[in-house]
């Protein structure tokens, strides 16, 4: 009757006492953070697609991103072809097609003048850019299209241009070729090169030369992106804008490029083996259409914002586990080796403080910048935690060397969020240092006791 009540007072005194029970305990409560943890990381991903949300309303209301393509040549040709009728006797008839023609020499120069719009606290790149393309229009081989020079109707031809907006376009466009202006009108039918096409009527019935020059300006507005698809035999593209944090995006890089903090300047000369469109052919309106090989083609400017919080708020959360785990262990070894026992629930309290971090950088950020916003979580945390570790350990010193240690943490996570390239040889080589230090801290343990 007696010996019961004192094994289960044992038992309760062995919880309380061991140091394998405790890290049990801390054990299971990092496991427990790791729900608020994923909440957070939640919610960083719901702010930003707030924030994708309203660049997309903003780009909307202004103008989306522009993707520059074309001019091609576009020449009614008169083609016999054979038919059944009902009866299923053979006739004739005359049709008319299309020759397409794709520019032999083609230059593009852009400036971009851009700016930020703000949306609460979200922040849009837009721009204006006076965009100038040229070139020439060589002949067509008629020959190995199977086509005589009498079939064509050269005062029928059409030059006809795409941009992917055309809510950016701020002018009528206009088109010089051979000799002749012409304004160029939206193409509403359904039977275009283009999904947003502009054509403009050209006579060449009258062209003397083996070649058609074409020149035009495009004034327009849009936003984030400007992309081009280089349709020429050779297209030579120059653009130039006042954004210092410029991404040069898309299949090709640029073969020269300057960026400072006044403003880029980026020129591609691209050759036409590198486009998976041919120069001439007939009869099929949806070549250019295709928009997997446009993506594999065309290449441009991102205006990207020279911080994304956001992006640098979630690398920071997911060392959150890491950051409580070393706390936690620093902890519990202060705890061991001063002989000062810190209830399991005052670890939570702490768990719960650094939790709240990623929640305070989050906010922060949004308003004052990332690297603000962390200074200040970080400070606001780490004094926190030092003030609380004092009142519990009633020493100073105790409690400033493990706000010291709490501070290396957070520098450490800091310099490897911003070292992308070097983060992993970092990290690595710092958490093999830690776990040398828990190494060489642990031998004053003397596990059998507890």
């Amino acid at each position: 009757m007696i010996e019961q009540p004192e094994q289960k007072h044992g038992f309760i005194d062995w919880l309380k006492e061991s140091v394998t029970a405790k890290l049990v305990f801390i054990g299971i409560l990092i496991l427990v953070l790791l729900i608020p943890s994923s909440l957070v990381q939640n919610l960083i991903n719901e702010r930003a697609d707030r924030q994708e949300d309203m660049m997309n309303d903003v780009s909307d209301k202004w103008s989306g991103s522009q993707l520059i393509a074309g001019p091609v040549l576009v020449i009614p040709y008169q083609k016999h072809v054979k038919y059944q009728d009902d009866n299923q006797k053979e006739k004739e008839k005359d049709v008319i097609e299309n020759l397409y023609i794709l520019p032999d020499d083609l230059h593009i120069k852009a400036e971009l003048h851009t700016e930020v719009l703000h949306r609460g606290i979200f922040d849009v790149v837009v721009y204006n850019t006076a965009v100038k393309v040229s070139g020439n229009f060589a002949w067509a081989d008629l020959a190995a299209l199977n086509i005589s020079p009498g079939q064509l109707f050269l005062n029928k031809a059409k030059i006809t241009f795409s941009i992917s907006d055309l809510k950016g376009l701020k002018t009528n466009p206009v088109i010089t070729s051979a000799g002749k202006n012409s304004t160029a009108e939206p193409v509403f039918t359904g039977d275009t090169v283009f999904n947003n096409g502009l054509q403009a009527a050209v006579d060449l019935s009258d062209l003397k030369d083996t070649q058609a020059s074409f020149n035009y300006a495009l004034d327009l507005k849009g936003s984030l992106e400007l992309s081009f698809l280089p349709l020429g035999k050779t297209t030579d593209v120059e653009a130039s804008g006042n954004w210092g944090s410029p991404s040069f995006d898309g299949r090709y890089l640029p073969d020269t490029r300057k960026v400072d903090n006044n403003g880029f300047s980026a020129r591609w000369r691209m050759l036409y083996y590198n486009r998976p469109y041919p120069q001439q052919w007939t009869g099929d309106v949806s070549v250019l259409r295709d928009q997997k090989k446009q993506q594999n083609a065309m290449f441009g400017i991102k205006l990207r914002l020279p911080v994304d919080q956001y992006q640098k708020t979630m690398r920071t959360s997911k060392y959150s586990l890491l950051i409580i785990f070393l706390t936690f262990i620093s902890l519990f070894l202060t705890e061991v080796i001063r002989k000062q026992k810190i209830h399991v629930f005052n670890y939570l309290l702490i768990g719960a403080a650094m939790i709240i971090y990623y929640s305070l950088l989050l906010s922060f950020s949004e308003q004052i910048g990332f690297t603000m916003a962390y200074l200040v979580a970080s400070v606001a945390t780490v004094g926190l935690i030092t003030t609380f570790i004092g009142s519990l350990l009633k020493n100073r010193n105790a409690a400033f060397l493990f706000g010291f240690i709490l501070s290396v943490f957070y520098i450490f996570i800091y310099v490897i969020i911003q070292l992308e390239d070097l983060a992993l040889i970092i990290g690595s080589s710092a958490l093999f240092i830690i776990v040398a230090m828990l190494m060489y801290f642990s031998r004053k343990i003397n596990w059998d006791r507890h």
